[in-house]
Parts: C-alpha cells; structure tokens; sequence
C-alpha cells in the first residue's frame, strides 16, 4: 500500500483533506458520454458540461460540497468534463477507475481478453498517474492529471462467474497497493453479501469498502447480516419509492441505530430524466430537502451527520 501518514481524499483535481469533503453524494453520475451504454438508452446521456454544472452549482448552493462519481473505465467516463465541471461549481468530484457490469461493454472488450496483472497495472496508473483523456478508445494513451480516486466493480443476477472473479482480484491488488477506496455495483442487493466475502478472502480493507443498491433489496435481515461484515453500504432509492411506504424508510429506521457509522446515501441519478437542468425531476438536490425533512420527522435526524459528512470522509479516504 502507498505509504502515508496523512489520510487523505483523492478528487479529479486533486487530493485533499477528508475533513475538506464537506457534505458528500456517495454515488452518482455525473458525466456519462456518448458510449455504448448511452446507445442502448439515450436516456443515460449526460455530457452537456453547461446543464451539469447548472445543476451541480444549485447543489453547492444547497450546501452540498462533494459527489462521487461512477462511470468507470470506458463505458461513458470523460474526466476532462468531471474535471471542468468541478472547476466550474466548486463541487469536489472523486473520479473513478475500475469496471461495470458485463452489459455495458461490447462482447470483444479488453476488459476480457486482459489479464489480471494489465488490468491491474492499468487501475494503479489511474490512480497514480492520471485517467486517459480518450479513457482507452484509442490506440494511443494521453494521460492527463486528473486521477482516480475510487475503483469500481460490478457483479449482476448471476453467481460472481469466473470473469467476475478477474475483476475482483485486480481490484483488491489496486486497492492494496495504492489505498484506493473500493465501490460495487449490486443488482438489487444480489450477491452482495457474496462481494463482501470475496472482498475479505482477497485481503481487503472493508472499512473502505461500500456496496451500492442494496436498499433496493427489501429484506431487512439480508441488509443486517451484509452490514455485521463490516462493509458499508450505499442506499439510494429514496425518491424511487411510489405510495405511501417507502423501503428505504424502513431499512434507515431498523439499521440506523445499529450501524450508524455504515450507511452512506445518493442519487444514482443515471437518467437526464433525473435532471432538473434537462426538464427532468426530482432534482439532484432532492436529498438536501425532501429527504432531510423526512429523516427528521422520522426521528432519525441525529444520523444525518454521519450519512452525508462523516462516514464518506472515512469511507473514501485513502489510508
């Protein structure tokens, strides 16, 4: 691992203090470009830097200061836009490396043919070095300043195959080499208590280790036993919900107590639909308003330090 003595937090335009984090949106999308992913939902594009950064401005306004983000490795990342964005708001943007679900990527990617050792050479250049600014679209590397400082993978409804088990390992050795924060991707809280147990055979930090979705996941029992693993978890289907029960409520009133230093929250607004800068709703700064008016008519209001301020500082620091 990176030798320090001073934890800090790795942003596109670089590092700072965990404390400089200020009130963080633990997963969300803030650059998706013309990809593959947006070819099969136009809906997922988000690349027009003046409507972002409009919206990205009105959540620095809210009081909002940091927003990771979690398009990864050549599915729609442009770290030159992140990185103007946050020029821009004065928004801290933690970009990210690693690899998404299967579908996001053409049948012949490099993300299958490469080995453990060049996917993970090509994680720690990320992070040490700087994200290519064509993100492996071409045959020549450009790489620019702006570094990763989260690493990303996917698993979806299937058992974790033998690929995915690829993935893991050079993520892990990323993370141990450099002390980059992990982040996953869980279709519905499948098999997420699975990633936490392969995380911890692999050697890695859990405490730097977030699952997301898995609030999408109702059974309170299943997101108890996932928390007792000692990962934290990211919940992000509060403005989802319809009618009059909202899960996430209930998973927040049940665990909250419990596992206070655990829960982290955001949007995963991957749709412009999403977006009031596009015409869309309900708008990125929904959980400065709505939902910190809800948690404290819940009587969970005393938590909100910690979803939003503390446990990210922690959780994407690089140690």
């Amino acid at each position: 691992m990176q030798s320090t003595t001073t934890p800090f937090v790795r942003t596109v335009l670089g590092d700072i203090a965990p404390a400089e984090m200020g009130l963080t949106y633990s997963h969300e999308h803030i650059i998706i470009e013309e990809s593959y992913p947006t070819l099969q939902d136009p809906l997922f594009l988000l690349n027009d830097v003046d409507k972002i950064s409009q919206e990205l401005k009105s959540f620095y306004d809210a009081g909002g200061r940091t927003m990771v983000d979690t398009m990864p490795a050549d599915c729609g990342r442009n770290v030159l836009k992140l990185a103007e964005v946050s020029r821009r708001t004065g928004v801290n943007i933690i970009a990210p490396t690693g690899i998404h679900l299967e579908k996001y990527y053409l049948p012949n990617h490099w993300r299958y043919s490469y080995t453990e050792d060049q996917l993970t050479r090509l994680f720690i250049d990320d992070v040490m070095s700087g994200i290519d600014a064509n993100d492996y679209n071409g045959p020549c590397i450009n790489r620019t300043i702006h570094k990763a400082g989260m690493i990303k993978l996917a698993t979806g409804d299937e058992k974790i195959t033998a690929h995915q088990e690829k993935i893991f390992h050079a993520v892990v050795n990323t993370h141990l080499e450099t002390g980059v924060p992990i982040l996953t991707h869980s279709n519905f809280g499948k098999h997420a208590i699975d990633q936490a147990n392969m995380f911890e055979k692999l050697g890695a930090h859990l405490e730097h280790v977030v699952i997301s979705h898995v609030d999408r996941c109702k059974d309170t029992g299943y997101n108890r036993a996932l928390l007792e693993t000692g990962v934290k978890v990211e919940y992000d289907s509060a403005f989802r919900w319809k009618g009059k029960e909202n899960q996430i409520y209930k998973l927040l009133e049940a665990l909250l107590p419990d596992f206070p230093d655990q829960v982290t929250m955001g949007m995963d607004a991957a749709k412009n639909s999403y977006w009031q800068s596009y015409g869309g709703k309900p708008g990125l700064n929904f959980l400065l308003t709505t939902f910190k008016d809800d948690l404290q008519k819940m009587g969970l209001g005393q938590y909100y330090e910690n979803i939003f301020f503390n446990t990210p500082a922690q959780l994407y620091s690089f140690s």
